[in-house]
């Protein structure tokens, strides 16, 4: 790949990075066509990383679908796939964390211990593996954008990280690739998430107590068959500081809620 993208970027041309862990769907066509759209070359690397799984979590079932997942990826204009191995990306010995303070052991980062530092830790060797000049992540995972954005301006890693809009369904349920673990009556309670989360940032917008308006989106939520709330939260955009009421703060709304077993996330800005 370092080969590849060296002899790219010495014929001027511009190379983009999409990281996924596969299991992709129409929000991942959706990145790599966005970077396609803005770089000459695009990489989509697919790498089921076990550092950012917790005990609990779904890594030994997590979606492995690469045959489709690489005719997706050329459809969407992407011009090669990195599928590395697990002993390739962390060989026998390997002994490195990289951690980012403060932004990691709040929302996602509270209930999920270790989860981002396996991320900030496989996102800093893809950055490293690839020296691509733009890398595309999705804003459903605004914690994780905010993380990496900040990984980067300590690191001075010379890439920049580009924010893209979720993809959502048609009931404005964010595609996810644990998705496809619910039924369809699962999915219908799902797609309560987006417009109850969207009225919280309306009122929020219109003066509302963050914390008020919080409480209110989990009692709706719970009601309308979600298992259990992880959080609900209205904070700070860029600093991910809990905001109570808005004045000329830029925020969003945050949750995780579980069906079932599944954890889904999503955000919506406060306007």
């Amino acid at each position: 790949m370092r080969r590849l993208v060296a002899q790219w970027r010495s014929e001027g041309l511009t190379v983009g990075l999409v990281p996924t862990m596969g299991g992709l769907h129409l929000g991942h066509k959706s990145l790599v066509k966005f970077a396609s759209n803005k770089c000459d070359r695009v990489i989509v690397s697919i790498f089921i990383n076990p550092t950012q799984f917790t005990e609990e979590e779904d890594f030994e079932i997590y979606p492995q679908t690469q045959d489709a997942d690489c005719v997706l990826i050329k459809e969407a204009g992407g011009n090669a796939v990195f599928i590395p191995d697990i002993s390739e990306m962390y060989p026998k010995g390997f002994s490195t964390k990289v951690s980012v303070s403060g932004l990691t052991n709040i929302m996602c980062g509270a209930s999920r211990p270790g989860h981002f530092d396996g991320v900030t830790q496989v996102v800093t060797k893809l950055l490293n593996q690839a020296s691509a000049n733009n890398v595309y992540f999705g804003e459903k995972d605004w914690q994780q954008l905010a993380i990496i954005k900040r990984l980067v301006s300590d690191l001075d890693i010379p890439t920049n990280i580009v924010s893209v809009p979720t993809v959502r369904d048609e009931f404005g349920l964010a595609l996810s690739s644990r998705n496809s673990y619910l039924n369809s009556s699962q999915l219908q309670t799902a797609q309560n998430l987006s417009s109850v989360l969207q009225k919280a940032a309306y009122n929020i917008a219109a003066g509302g107590c963050s914390s008020v308006e919080c409480d209110l989106a989990s009692k709706i939520l719970l009601n309308s068959g979600i298992d259990k709330i992880d959080y609900i939260e209205c904070r700070n955009s860029h600093s991910l500081k809990l905001i109570e009421r808005t004045n000329e703060d830029e925020c969003r709304i945050f949750a995780a809620v579980y069906i079932d077993n599944v954890r889904l996330i999503d955000n919506h800005i406060v306007v």
